[in-house]
């Protein structure tokens, strides 16, 4: 028997992300234009990076508060109440160690061996890789694509609850495909939780990238303070802090102790000198953050208009994250043609296989990225979709 053979199952059967594997397939080739990943293309701006260096330079190198220091989970309070309108104890926090530390806590918290967790889909691949992990069984919702875009059928979530499941995993708005879910059907989702003895894990990390007025809406504002909801969410998006790995939870006060626990037994507490440049992102990075809204907006325009004029595309344009996610006519093969597209016309997409089932078909682009380089790599890629036989 190998060594890979006496792994646990749940380990040794986790797929290999095919996100990663483009990535890793393009990431040397001089010339291709990165529009793979989840993440914009400018680095953390100053004021949060002097931020932490202030904390480095303080001695900040020590075990810390492992709910997040108080400072941190107030100016989190303080981000709710201007962005959300919902005023909110520093208690109700605590900070992770990325996005998703906070998805395998709430995970930890609400699943295990034997139970079952639905997510709609396609979905961003880590959530049902880490229940599996987990021991439980990931169990995907196909949304359906109207000509009026993505749709969530709540009679459909409902015929897959069983008596096994135990949450429901909401991502809104959605990564890959810009899904964002209406005040109607939150409270659909929300009145089958209760009904159903369900937690929610709502995965609102793209909120405030939202195209159509401010913020998407949020079970922020349809929920009341003692339904099973559990917020996961991350510094990484709005304010270009992905390397930096932190992020948070926004929990019912009475679950303070249980996630305290479940931080100590995992990771025991985010660096001080990183929640200090976390401090400064949450109090001083508002115009940051809209002006990184504003120029999604105008990405996404720009490279949504360039892949529908191709005539051989189609594609929902996404209400909210920042996200292109499309068919090709003549491209079944999403997966051999995202390598066949890095070869030929040097852009990197992520296959619609790593998002599920559902995805199969599909490419996801992310456009979080400056316009010249877009337009450079929208005509890269009208120029590959026209030279494939049609369907």
């Amino acid at each position: 028997m190998s060594l890979f053979d006496d792994l646990r199952g749940d380990a040794r059967n986790v797929p290999e992300s095919d996100i990663v594997a483009a990535i890793n397939y393009g990431r040397a080739r001089p010339g291709t234009i990165p529009l793979w990943a989840g993440e914009g293309d400018l680095p953390t701006p100053d004021f949060i990076t002097q931020a932490a260096q202030a904390g480095l330079a303080n001695g900040e190198t020590f075990y810390t508060w492992q709910r997040g220091i108080p400072e941190l989970r107030q100016a989190l309070a303080r981000y709710y109440i201007r962005h959300f309108g919902h005023a909110f104890q520093p208690e109700e926090f605590i900070v992770t160690a990325s996005g998703m530390h906070a998805i395998q806590l709430a995970l930890q918290a609400t699943t295990g061996a034997g139970d079952e967790a639905i997510y709609l889909s396609p979905a961003w691949p880590n959530f049902a890789g880490a229940v599996g992990v987990s021991g439980a069984t990931p169990v995907p919702v196909p949304l359906t694509e109207t000509g009026n875009g993505w749709v969530c059928d709540l009679e459909r979530v409902e015929a897959a609850v069983t008596e096994r499941t135990r949450a429901l995993f909401i991502n809104t708005p959605s990564n890959p495909n810009g899904w964002t879910a209406d005040h109607e059907t939150l409270r659909g989702l929300l009145d089958l939780a209760r009904r159903k003895n369900l937690w929610i894990i709502a995965d609102e990390i793209y909120s405030l990238y939202h195209y159509s007025g401010s913020r998407a809406p949020s079970f922020l504002d349809v929920m009341e303070p003692e339904d099973r909801i559990l917020f996961v969410n991350s510094f990484s998006k709005n304010w270009a802090m992905t390397g930096w790995r932190i992020g948070w939870l926004r929990i019912h006060p009475d679950l303070q102790q249980v996630f305290e626990n479940l931080i100590q037994y995992s990771t025991s507490g985010v660096a001080q000198f990183m929640q200090r440049g976390a401090v400064a992102a949450l109090d001083e990075g508002d115009a940051f953050v809209a002006s990184q809204v504003e120029r999604a907006h105008k990405a996404r325009d720009l490279v949504c208009n360039a892949l529908l004029d191709t005539g051989r595309v189609r594609m929902s344009v996404p209400q909210g994250a920042f996200y292109a996610f499309f068919a090709v006519d003549g491209i079944s093969d999403s997966r051999s043609a995202t390598f066949d597209i890095i070869d030929k016309a040097s852009v990197g997409l992520a296959p619609g296989t790593a998002f599920g089932a559902a995805g199969a078909g599909h490419f996801r682009l992310c456009f979080h990225r400056n316009l010249e380089q877009l337009e450079e790599a929208a005509g890269r890629l009208a120029d590959y979709f026209r030279a494939q036989p049609a369907g």
